[in-house]
């Protein structure tokens, strides 16, 4: 799912590194983009481009159907959403069951703050639940399937529904704050970076809004869609169709585009001056973030449809439709490793040394052999 995969992310309230400083022990990917809308994590040391492609597979657990939902990992924890219905709680070291939680449809990519996970569900419904226990603490209806994965920041969760909307709720009880209407769809994962909120529409528009009122800053045409926008150094990047493009942030005006030869479906990550992106023409690239000038692209021989990639500690992972995952070096785009996970349309989470994605029914856990 966002596709949902496709489809954005603080860290976890417990961790928000000032310029990247210090890192902890136990470093989380919390949401779908992490932190700061990124897919980035600066923290990860032990996997590395030397030993990545000692990755073994350490367990997998089976669903009831498939499973496009990103992982999130936090507190030895990874939570992630299946089409049976369920959204599931496993050992992040062992891949036992802890809890598993039913909605009335799929779910999107889940996000763990405070304790609590945050998930859209195929009901139209938003939901919070403990953390710990996978009890319910307030589900919100929307009007339409959320396939959104939700963004948490300062108390306020901002999620997209197919009704249309873009949603800030309150964190605590799932009051709603604002709505924004678009012009059609949001299946897009809000980034949030300097009290804005920027996200794309099935109506082709790139949107920026105030992040306490919802009143619209300024809106890009011919962009959105399944591309959930990322937010570095000033700069936003939306994608839809065959086209990359890259905006200031403040003002929206455009800075560059970049066309591809295929649909683009996954979502940005971005990384020490690089956006890292997949696209149907089968193809994972990497372009200069400043200029949108192509640096490396590399080939999976199928489409890079619903996988957007993670980047950690010099290491780009992405998920294909030819059925596996890879791992490539972020600087040249060589081919460190791969492993056949059944479908690749579930995005990675790297943290704490380990590798999670979905792939078919199941959820995977790579580590060091």
């Amino acid at each position: 799912m966002k596709r949902i995969s496709i489809s954005a992310l603080i860290l976890c309230a417990c961790f928000v590194p000032a310029a990247w400083g210090t890192c902890p022990a136990h470093t989380p990917w919390a949401q779908f983009h992490r932190y700061n809308m990124r897919r980035s994590n600066p923290c990860e040391k032990v996997l590395t481009v030397s030993n990545v492609k000692n990755l073994g597979l350490k367990w997998s657990y089976t669903t009831g159907s498939g499973v496009e939902s990103s992982p999130a990992v936090a507190n030895g924890v990874v939570y992630f959403g299946s089409y049976d219905g369920n959204l599931y709680a496993l050992s992040a070291g062992t891949g036992a069951l802890l809890w598993s939680y039913t909605t009335g449809g799929g779910q999107s990519s889940p996000a763990v703050v405070n304790g609590v996970v945050y998930v859209g569900g195929g009901d139209g419904n938003v939901y919070a639940l403990d953390a710990k226990t996978g009890a319910k603490l307030w589900s919100y209806a929307t009007g339409g399937y959320v396939e959104s994965s939700p963004t948490v920041t300062n108390g306020v969760v901002y999620v997209g529904s197919w009704d249309y909307n873009v949603y800030a709720l309150n964190a605590s009880t799932g009051a709603k704050l604002w709505n924004y209407t678009t012009g059609d769809g949001v299946a897009d994962s809000p980034a949030v970076a300097n009290g804005v909120v920027y996200v794309g529409s099935e109506d082709s528009t790139g949107y920026a809004l105030d992040a306490s009122t919802g009143a619209l800053l300024w809106q890009a045409g011919g962009l959105g869609g399944y591309t959930s926008p990322a937010v570095a150094n000033g700069m936003v990047y939306f994608g839809a169709y065959d086209v990359l493009a890259a905006f200031d942030a403040s003002t929206g005006a455009q800075l560059w585009t970049y066309i591809v030869r295929g649909y683009v479906w996954s979502s940005f990550a971005t990384g020490n001056g690089v956006v890292y992106i997949g696209s149907d023409d089968h193809n994972v690239y990497a372009l200069n973030a400043k200029t949108g000038a192509k640096l490396w692209s590399y080939s999976t021989g199928s489409a890079v449809h619903g996988s957007s990639a993670a980047v950690a500690n010099g290491v780009v992972y992405v998920g294909s439709d030819d059925g596996d995952v890879y791992a490539l070096n972020a600087k040249t785009g060589a081919k460190l490793w791969s492993h056949a996970i059944s479908s690749g349309w579930s995005s990675p989470a790297v943290a704490n040394g380990m590798m999670y994605i979905g792939g078919g029914n199941n959820v995977y856990a790579f580590g060091l052999k």
